[in-house]
Order: structure tokens, then C-alpha cells, then sequence
């Protein structure tokens, strides 16, 4: 009895750790900065995003989707937990969405354009809002 409580106890606290981010490496916050250059954090992460809000996105390594906002410039990061598998080779990404809005949970899948093999799913993160840093002058 004890070792199936023990059991069940490890699969919780398994579950609770996979929504979290996996830390990048060196390498992949590099490559996030770079591509946030000018950009600032705006706010808190969020659950969803409208769909008609996004106008395309691109990864950062496997660790980090950046999802482009079609107004007002701002970008928004998504660190899916446990990265996404062969993200960072030129490949597209196709997520599905129960509704109009990407959230938290929601399936991506990786996949060639041209061969239309699918290399791996990964479930998105919450979304970071980022803004387009004003120049005063």
C-alpha cells in the first residue's frame, strides 16, 4: 500500500513539474535575446491569445516560439515545457486550437513543408507579451 501511494504521489509532482518552462541553455537565451532586441517585457505571461492578434511566428532553438503580433508591435514568447523536438531546422509549425484563441495546452506540431513529415509534437507555454521599445529622439 505504502509504495502504490508513494507511486502515486511521484506521478503528481511529475504532472506538476511538466507545466513548467524547461531552462534553456546559454546558447538559446543568446539566440532569445537577439531576436527580443528592442523589445521590452509589457506585462505578466497570459493563458490565450486571440488568433486574429498573431500574424505568424518563428522558433528560437526548441525552447522558445516567437509569435508576432499583427498591431501595435508587440511579440509574444512561448516557452513550451519541454521544448519543442527538431523546432530550429527551418521547419513550420502547425498548432491546433479548440477555439479562437491559442492557449496554454494547446498542441504544436513540427512538421517539413515540403516533405510533409512531422518531426514531434510539444503543448505551447503561456504567452509573454514583449513591446516595441519607443526611441526618444
Amino acid at each position: 500500500m505504502k509504495i502504490i501511494v508513494a507511486m502515486a504521489a511521484a506521478l503528481v509532482a511529475a504532472g506538476c513539474a511538466a507545466d513548467e518552462p524547461v531552462a534553456m541553455d546559454a546558447n538559446s537565451e543568446a539566440k532569445l535575446a537577439a531576436a527580443l532586441q528592442g523589445y521590452e517585457a509589457a506585462g505578466p505571461p497570459v493563458d490565450c491569445v486571440n488568433q486574429r492578434d498573431l500574424g505568424g511566428n518563428r522558433s528560437v532553438g526548441e525552447d522558445a516560439i516567437i509569435f508576432n503580433g499583427r498591431s501595435s508591435g508587440t511579440l509574444y514568447v512561448n516557452r513550451p515545457a519541454g521544448g519543442c523536438p527538431s523546432m530550429d531546422f527551418g521547419r513550420s509549425l502547425l498548432v491546433r486550437a479548440t477555439s479562437s484563441q491559442l492557449c496554454r495546452g494547446d498542441l504544436a506540431t513540427v512538421f517539413d513543408v515540403t516533405s510533409r513529415i512531422e518531426y514531434g509534437s510539444c503543448g505551447l507555454g503561456d504567452f509573454e507579451p514583449y513591446k516595441r521599445v519607443r526611441d526618444g529622439s
